[in-house]
This record gives structure tokens, C-alpha cells and sequence, in this order.
């Protein structure tokens, strides 16, 4: 999302459209910039292909389509000026389980139109530097530390590859594979929690937290999947496969902060 916005001129979390999976379609009413970044698919311009990571000119009128992408599971549309969004709490993202934010807090759906916020001159033309685009497949290798229900019974789930089932929304994945049972009661205290955390449910499948997680849990919580891999959680599909990388404190201390350097320079800060 930061790339995209930054295609177009906006601040680093400027309101985007996020589409999971595709295809998306819009008719543009007015001259506008946009950007799209993420996962790969197909993506035209009046039936004209185009590419991703750069900035797109659009006229009044012209018709935008993405397909269903071919690696990765969600990409991001962002206009020059930001899209015009509700506000919760400081953000304009759309949580659907209490119906807050974005646009009367669900999804976007047929008909539907979106203002620009600010209107701003047509920004130059950018490309997103290479090495700042990630290439996405079906396979992610995530670093990870010990989280606070961790023991070293525990200590398959760094040489064991998960497969991702067909559970999965923005709350969470769930994962098919090996899973030890941990040292610990299967329902704890109920504790803070985060995206990213790796929970152990007694059902035997671990699940894995995503950005509309709950604030807390009483599974075990074994891993959690560092702040400089958390976004690839997001392009995390069905069937892709997923091993945990271990990495002390101090290491995804530094994992971050080189993360954070890479983009810095051309993104600003982003808050992760």
C-alpha cells in the first residue's frame, strides 16, 4: 500500500482500495493518477494492458480492470489526492465484523462510487525501484520469535512446512501440518495479542493471526511472525506453503531496522 501511494504522491498510508483475489473493475469520472502495487495479475486500461508500480495517467471515462492474480492473493489501488474514506479511531480502514470505517464499514460492491479527497495536480510519472518489489510465489519463509507460551517441545514447528487451508479472511490463516502440543493448558488467561501470532487451538491446526485479529486470546501462543515479514502475510493464499524462520529478539531488531532503511529513502517512514 505504501508503494502504491507512493506512486502517486500520497503520504505513506494514504487510503487505498485493497481487493482480495479480483477482479476489480471501475469507470474513472474525472482525470486522475493511480497506482496499483501487490499481487501479480493483469491489469488494462480501456482493454489496453498496463503494468503495475508505475504511475497511470487515467482520463475522464476510461475503464480500469484488474484480473485475478496469478501469485500473491491482494493488491492495492491508490489515486492521487487519497480516496475520500469514513474515519474510526484515526483510520479510514474497513473493519467488517463491527461494520467501521471505509465506506459504511463493508465491502466495496457494484455501483458503489468514491470520492477523491483532495484534489492535487497529476503527480509525475514513478516507477517503484526493483529491489523494492517483491516477488511473490506460493511458498514464504517468515521470520519469527518464540512467542510467550513457547517451550522447546515446541521445537518442530522451525523445521516443519504448513500448508495454508481454506480458512483464511484479513483475521486469520489456519495452517495443516504438524503441530506439537504445546507445554502448557489449552485455554490460558486471556492476553494481549497481535498480527502475526501463531496460536494453537486444541483442534490440532494452528492458526495465525492477521491484521483483523482479535486484541486478545487465551490459546497458546507459541510464534510470532516478526514486523519486517508481517506484510507478506497479506498475499499469504489457500494452498501456499509457509515455514518459520527463528530469529532472536536482538535479530528482528535489526531485521526491522534494515527493512525500514531499505524503504526509507523512497517510501518515508512507514508505520508497521
Amino acid at each position: 500500500m505504501s508503494l502504491a501511494n507512493r506512486l502517486v504522491g500520497n503520504r505513506p498510508d494514504g487510503t487505498c482500495i485493497e481487493v482480495t483475489y479480483g477482479p476489480f473493475a471501475a469507470v474513472f469520472e474525472r482525470n486522475a493518477s493511480i497506482a496499483i502495487t501487490g499481487a501479480v495479475a493483469p491489469v488494462s486500461v480501456n482493454g489496453s494492458l498496463r503494468r503495475f508500480h508505475t504511475t497511470l495517467p487515467i482520463n475522464a471515462g476510461d475503464v480500469v480492470e484488474i484480473g485475478r492474480p496469478s501469485a500473491g492473493l491482494r493488491f492495492y489501488v491508490a489515486v492521487a489526492g487519497e480516496f475520500r474514506a469514513e474515519e474510526f479511531l484515526g483510520s479510514t480502514s474497513t473493519y467488517m465484523p463491527a461494520k467501521l470505517g471505509g465506506l459504511s464499514g463493508r465491502a466495496l460492491q457494484k455501483g458503489d462510487v468514491l470520492e477523491v479527497k483532495i484534489d492535487v495536480p497529476a503527480p509525475p510519472i514513478f516507477e517503484t525501484p526493483t529491489n523494492l518489489i517483491l516477488t511473490l510465489g506460493n511458498s514464504y519463509a517468515l521470520r519469527s520469535t518464540e512467542g510467550p507460551d513457547y517451550s522447546e517441545d515446541l521445537n518442530s514447528l522451525w523445521t516443519t512446512q504448513y500448508t495454508v487451508t481454506r480458512r483464511a479472511s484479513r483475521i486469520g490463516i489456519e495452517l495443516d501440518g504438524y503441530f506439537p502440543k504445546p507445554d502448557t493448558q489449552e485455554n490460558l488467561p486471556s492476553a494481549a495479542i497481535f498480527p502475526g501470532a501463531l496460536q494453537l487451538p486444541p483442534k490440532g491446526r494452528g492458526f495465525l493471526l492477521l491484521p483483523d485479529c482479535q486484541t486478545t486470546g487465551g490459546y497458546p501462543h507459541v510464534l510470532q511472525v516478526n514486523k519486517s515479514d508481517r506484510h507478506l502475510l497479506g498475499q499469504v493464499r489457500p494452498d501456499d506453503s509457509i515455514i518459520f524462520l527463528r530469529r532472536s529478539a536482538e535479530q528482528a531488531r535489526a531485521d526491522l531496522a534494515q527493512k525500514n532503511a531499505l524503504l526509507k529513502d523512497w517510501v518515508g517512514e512507514v508505520n508497521w
